[in-house]
């Protein structure tokens, strides 16, 4: 039966000519914005972190997809070096190397994937500015092997040489201060050449220089590669300043990776080596001591049941101390290994360690206390400092002020040291009308409620938790009622994770509660409450007025008693997904874009059945997302029933007629994603907030105060984080403010600046 929309005939006119005397005001122009992070507090991987030899309190860390970062003493925070770079594959950061003599400089590998080009980054200021060298060998700070290294380092002699141990193209070198590099002929390891498909190759794990063997002013003769690509010596040795390299006999077992080093003082080099080259996957490895006076190898491993190592780092005021962490040693949990004998004898530090998380709650992850960490692949004691210790896991980074307590059996206390950093990939958000001014669903850390936008929220999405929050959605006249979809955390049995994969409150987002929870053990299914949460990319939607969920399984099904029973939408074709109308409860809407038909429902979702509509894209076929994480294209507008927008390929299309009639509207930006905001001064309309390319290629954050008419770019060349957006949300509480996920660089959000 055709669907009669008649009732709202008269409303529908009013729609259309306010919408047509918007259009005839221009947009006014976006005043300069002010950008900052929404705080969170890291959240991602950080594989490696390095400090000055030259310069107390100068380090350095680098991320796989946000880039790298400074700490900053006066300030007492991490500053990002790279959002004002447009290239976003140089967000991933192989390696980083400060000058061994002048701690002004330093220097940056990039690139997140093979796929595409790589660079060397080179600055004088300290990663203010950069210079940018494009390189002929690819980069993989984004893939496995990423937490080896560090592969890029700086002849302490003589600074105008510079090595890389790439992946797939063998040892690089630089004679010019990384602008020019070329492949070292007399390297035997000559990589394995890029491969565009299946796994990539670790290549050459790090380069390590020895500066007793040289002058000021001449390159050190002796040097040393280590090699994770599988067969073959593990370690090589140069003592003619690279000329030529013989293997370095003995030491790990033939089928480990070389992994991590580093050459104390007396020259002793200490080497991690492991199956695998992580982060994940790794299930066994081993430390070794070299001296490479006598050539003599020992085995130095820590106990080591299950997993393998990683992070190793020597005390240089102590002379035969060090750290070695444990990497994929899931069960009791990895730990750091502390050795102030040279390795004869350890001591765990998990045991006794203490966190305090209090500045980043979130890392609690629902539980009484925080885990001791996973992903260790990043550690470094401060060169100037005994007592001062890093390391990083999968989801931040930890330092310690009191590190020689281990030494008299006492606790070692740590904090997050992440002051600056937010490097996270955010997959949705939304700025609902009322309760917290954002609600963000996170890859890897679910998601968060965020009352303040300055402080690491107090509010993550617990009970349950999930490990991506794929989708979140609000009832537009009852926002109180917010939902969300997901995929299911890992740790399912433990506190906070039930394996739900939608959820729903009824507190702004501010507490959840399960949907589709699991059943008790023997308890039958029924037909009529199917386990919903089994289909875990399925995104939800909830009606205008919050009294009906609409999950979109194959076969769309609605829930009228929050999740106690399902029923399947009559009439809808399969694999369809509903949007709801912001304004009229009864009414959800959905686009078949493989047939290019318009399904309506005036009833909450009950039922549905096809309308004539006139004026969609020929070709929708193309706008179709074939990924859960993509934006929806459909959006329905804020206020306005029967309004909705639909970003396309083929432009932007608007109808206020409940999608009986489209038109496109051409403001000179091909839109990729949109949302509303507050309305501007002297309208009624929602400002339109998209990510999109203008007319002269720029790709980047836009506002228009007319409808989509014209359009304002509201971010600046200080701003991009690579162009790495994921989506976007306007506030509907504060005029021009709008908030940006990016990918690696958590959530920005930006207002007019005064």
């Amino acid at each position: 039966m055709r669907l009669e929309l008649n009732r709202r005939q008269a409303g529908v006119a009013l729609l259309a000519t306010a919408a047509a005397s918007a259009l005839a005001c221009p947009a006014a122009a976006a005043a300069p914005y002010v950008w900052r992070n929404v705080k969170v507090g890291a959240g991602g991987f950080i594989p490696g972190i390095v400090f000055s030899r030259v310069e107390k309190d100068l380090a350095y860390a680098r991320s796989d997809m946000g880039g790298a970062y400074r700490w900053d003493s006066r300030a007492q925070r991490w500053m990002p070096l790279q959002d004002g770079s447009p290239v976003g594959n140089d967000f991933g950061v192989e390696s980083i190397a400060p000058d061994p003599v002048d701690a002004n400089v330093v220097y940056a590998a990039v690139g997140v994937h093979r796929r595409e080009p790589a660079a060397m980054l080179r600055s004088r200021d300290r990663g203010v500015t950069w210079e940018r060298f494009p390189v002929d060998f690819r980069m993989g700070g984004n893939e496995d092997g990423r937490g080896l290294g560090e592969r890029l380092a700086v002849d302490p002699n003589d600074t105008r040489i510079l090595y890389f141990g790439s992946r797939h193209d063998g040892l690089q070198r630089s004679e010019d201060a990384g602008a020019i590099w070329r492949k070292v002929d007399s390297f035997p390891v000559g990589g394995q050449g890029l491969q565009a498909g299946g796994p990539t190759h670790p290549g050459l794990s790090f380069v390590v220089f020895d500066p007793a063997s040289g002058a000021a002013g001449t390159p050190t003769r002796t040097l040393f590669v280590g090699v994770a690509d599988p067969g073959g010596p593990r370690l090589y040795r140069s003592d003619d300043a690279g000329a030529s390299w013989t293997a370095v006999a003995g030491g790990p077992r033939a089928e480990l990776s070389a992994a991590k080093a580093e050459l104390d003082g007396r020259g002793v080099l200490y080497l991690t080596a492991t199956l695998g080259v992580g982060p994940n996957g790794i299930s066994d490895g081993q430390v070794w001591r070299l001296d490479t006076k006598t050539g003599d190898w020992r085995d130095i491993s820590p106990p080591r049941p299950l997993g393998g190592f990683m992070g190793i780092s020597v005390d240089r005021q102590k002379p035969g101390t060090l750290l070695v962490s444990t990497l994929n040693r899931w069960q009791p949990g990895d730990t750091l290994w502390r050795s102030t004998d040279d390795g004869r004898s350890w001591k765990s530090l998990r045991e006794q360690a203490r966190h305090d998380v209090s500045a980043t709650p979130f890392l609690n992850w629902g539980n009484d206390k925080p885990d001791f960490g996973w992903w260790i692949a990043a550690l470094a004691v401060d060169p100037f400092d005994s007592d001062r210790a890093v390391y990083a896991t999968g989801a931040t980074v930890y330092a310690t002020r009191n590190l020689t307590e281990a030494d008299r059996r006492r606790p070692t206390d740590w904090a997050p040291w992440v002051e600056g950093i937010e490097q996270t990939a955010v997959i949705t958000l939304i700025s609902p009308p009322a309760g917290p001014a954002l609600l963000t669903g996170f890859g890897d850390i679910s998601g968060f409620a965020h009352e303040d936008l300055g402080r690491s929220p107090t509010l993550q999405f617990t009970t349950p938790v999930f490990a991506n929050t794929n989708q979140i959605d609000y009832a537009g006249r009852a926002p109180n009622i917010v939902v969300r979809s997901g995929t299911p955390h890992e740790g399912v049995g433990s506190e906070g994770h039930d394996g739900s994969t939608i959820a729903w409150s009824d507190d702004h987002g501010r507490s959840w509660k399960p949907l589709g929870r699991p059943r008790p053990a023997g308890v039958a299914e029924q037909a009529s409450n199917p386990r919903m949460d089994l289909y875990r990319d399925a995104p939800i939607t909830v009606t205008a007025d919050g009294a009906t969920f609409v999950l979109a399984t194959p076969q769309v099904v609605i829930s009228t008693d929050r999740g106690a029973g399902w029923k399947p939408a009559q009439g809808l074709p399969l694999l369809l997904r509903p949007v709801a109308d912001r304004v009229d409860a009864g009414l959800l809407y959905a686009l078949d874009f493989d047939r290019g038909e318009w399904w309506v429902s005036i009833d909450g979702g009950a039922s549905f059945a096809p309308v004539p509509s006139r004026g969609l894209p020929a070709d929708l076929a193309r706008d179709k997302p074939t990924w859960r994480e993509q934006a929806w294209p459909l959006k329905a507008t804020p206020g306005r029933d029967g309004d909705l927008w639909l970003v396309s390929k083929s432009g932007l299309f608007h109808t206020a007629d409940g999608g009986q009639s489209w038109s496109r509207v051409d403001g000179g930006l091909q839109v990729e994603m949109m949302d509303f905001g507050r309305a501007p001064a002297g309208s009624t309309y929602p400002a339109l907030f998209a990510i999109g390319t203008a007319s002269d290629g720029t790709r980047g954050v836009y506002r228009s105060d007319d409808q989509a008419r014209s359009w304002a770019r509201v971010n600046d060349a200080a701003n991009e984080w690579g162009r790495r957006f994921r989506a976007i949300a306007g506030d509907p509480r504060v005029f021009g403010r709008v908030y940006v996920a990016t990918d690696g660089r958590g959530v920005v959000y930006g207002e007019p600046g005064e």
